[in-house]
């Protein structure tokens, strides 16, 4: 995977633009990658609610859930599904709206400074192969294309917004994304 510099794009993945991004502050380097989990309805698979959120698209008539999260403006830079396809929704140099109330080593407000990585899934589901496969692949691209991105700066949802997130959960391998092995 690479990324293109000039568009802020995954070459590799399809990209589906979101609406929830705005620009990031003025001189904010990226240095933080936050891997997130999701599944809409909660804990269904394969069906197209991500993206219908993410693009102000969902239906509440659609499924009861829906109608708990309506009005809500909400994006990733990227998710992966449980194929490992990758959908990216804003470009890695705009600011998208993932990780919310949020702090990482004394810094408040999480998206100004980092990219977001939804994996479609749940807590307390293991995630698949070929999702910590694009995922290694996809933030291996994202710190070569910004090197400001420490290698240690890969965390979770839970981690900077503690009490508040639990993803991606206790299912999810971290050694899978930081060793050179990429089998889970």
């Amino acid at each position: 995977m690479k990324v293109d510099l000039e568009t802020g794009l995954l070459k590799q993945a399809n990209f589906v633009p979101s609406p929830n991004c705005d620009e990031r502050p003025e001189g904010t380097e990226i240095d933080l990658i936050v891997v997130h989990g999701i599944s809409l309805p909660p804990g269904q698979f394969g069906g197209q609610g991500v993206e219908q959120l993410f693009t102000n698209r969902l239906n509440p008539e659609e499924d009861p859930y829906y109608k708990t999260i309506e009005g809500l403006r909400v994006s990733a830079h990227l998710f992966i599904n449980r194929k490992g396809e990758v959908i990216q929704f804003v470009p890695f140099h705009l600011r998208a709206w993932h990780a919310g109330v949020s702090r990482y080593q004394e810094r408040d407000k999480c998206n100004d400074f980092s990219i977001g990585i939804e994996l479609e899934g749940t807590d307390h589901t293991p995630y698949t192969a070929s999702q910590y496969s694009a995922l290694k692949k996809a933030v291996q691209a994202i710190m070569e294309a910004y090197p400001s991105i420490p290698k240690d700066a890969v965390t979770g949802h839970e981690h900077i917004a503690p009490g508040r997130k639990t993803d991606p959960g206790p299912y999810f391998m971290w050694a899978a994304i930081r060793s050179s092995d990429t089998k889970a």
